[in-house]
């Protein structure tokens, strides 16, 4: 299938190995890792990035190789528990910081066509993903304005 806005096939890439518990090596306990994983959401990081910062770093020196297998839950699902989650969803946080850095170069360089269409496309993006969103991690009066947008991401 192709890709959203692009000529490309979407690039092909491994996938992770099938595995229903965690490698032997990594004896890490759940309560620690949780503990761990809420401890990086109060320091302001996205679930991706405590993702690899517990892979790179680990619990008690041991790395964490899969969270889920390690604790039974998902990252999102140990930050919803103990209510650290953050306001918006990650995926539609990242465009949105996309869509405002684009917007504020177009102000700049107004003559710029090539990001004039990336900046349509992710905005694009953007009011897709809140559409999904809208009523269930959004309120259901949401609506993305550039300006609020920047308020939101501020």
């Amino acid at each position: 299938m192709a890709r959203m806005h692009t000529r490309r096939r979407g690039s092909s890439k491994s996938d992770r190995p099938v595995a229903d518990e965690p490698p032997e090596w990594s004896d890490v306990d759940a309560d620690a890792v949780e503990e761990r994983v809420v401890e990086l959401a109060e320091q302001g990081h996205t679930p991706a990035v405590i993702g690899l910062k517990l892979r790179d770093e680990g619990v008690q020196g041991t790395p964490v190789p899969n969270v889920k297998l390690a604790t039974g839950k998902k990252v999102t699902e140990i930050l919803d528990e103990n209510d650290a989650t953050s306001d918006l969803p990650e995926d539609l946080r990242n465009l949105m910081e996309r869509a405002v850095r684009l917007r504020d170069h177009m102000e700049e360089n107004p003559n710029d066509h090539q990001n004039k269409r990336a900046l349509q496309n992710t905005e694009s993006k953007v009011r897709r993903l809140v559409s999904y969103y809208r009523g269930d991690k959004l309120a259901a009066d949401f609506k993305y304005e550039y300006e609020d947008a920047k308020e939101i991401l501020a």
